[in-house]
């Protein structure tokens, strides 16, 4: 029973913790990487089409990222969907493939980017303690129902209490990794 509850909880943790990643992928580095273009999508057909469905991404450079679209009449729609996105790139076409030239960040920019950063680190710990006191629900309604004892409860508390920890202090971990991502010119 108790190994349910502990289940429970680090799974619905990892997926936080994914989707924290998947989130600071998103932000902009001054450096190109594909993950940039994950969250736009291009109106194809009347459907909402990721890029990365309709087209290669190559980084042939560290500030550059080229799109090369499957089907050439798609290149102004693409265009079009990171002109009305926010990752703030004016892209070049030239008939055949997209450039996206990664400009590089101002002082100003990173530390707006480290807030964004850390707004993110905050609701993912929301997000954890949400999941703890599911837990902590979840083992007092096993004692309630008298499918564990009292010291079990205790010993619940205190694994689901040193997990937290563990997660939280992964969550600074990779925070403090992009920040210095970020931060580095």
């Amino acid at each position: 029973m108790l190994n349910e509850v502990y289940d429970t909880f680090k799974e619905d943790s990892e997926k936080s913790l994914e989707a924290l990643k998947k989130s600071l992928d998103k932000l902009r580095t001054g450096r190109a990487n594909s993950a940039m273009l994950n969250g736009i999508r291009v109106d194809y057909y009347g459907t909402s089409t990721p890029i990365t469905q309709m087209a290669n991404i190559a980084v042939p450079e560290p500030r550059l990222l080229v799109i090369k679209p499957w089907d050439k009449t798609t290149i102004k729609l693409i265009e079009k969907a990171i002109l009305a996105s926010d990752l703030g790139i004016n892209p070049n076409n030239n008939g055949e493939q997209i450039l996206l030239a990664v400009p590089a960040l101002t002082e100003e920019r990173r530390k707006e980017l480290v807030k964004k950063a850390r707004k993110s680190s905050e609701i993912i710990k929301i997000s954890l303690r949400s999941h703890r006191h599911d837990a902590l629900d979840m083992l007092k309604e096993l004692e309630d129902e008298k499918e564990i004892t009292e010291d079990d409860h205790k010993q619940g508390k205190a694994k689901i209490q040193d997990l937290i920890n563990k997660y939280s202090k992964r969550v600074d971990s990779i925070i403090s990794d992009k920040e210095k991502e970020i931060m580095t010119v």
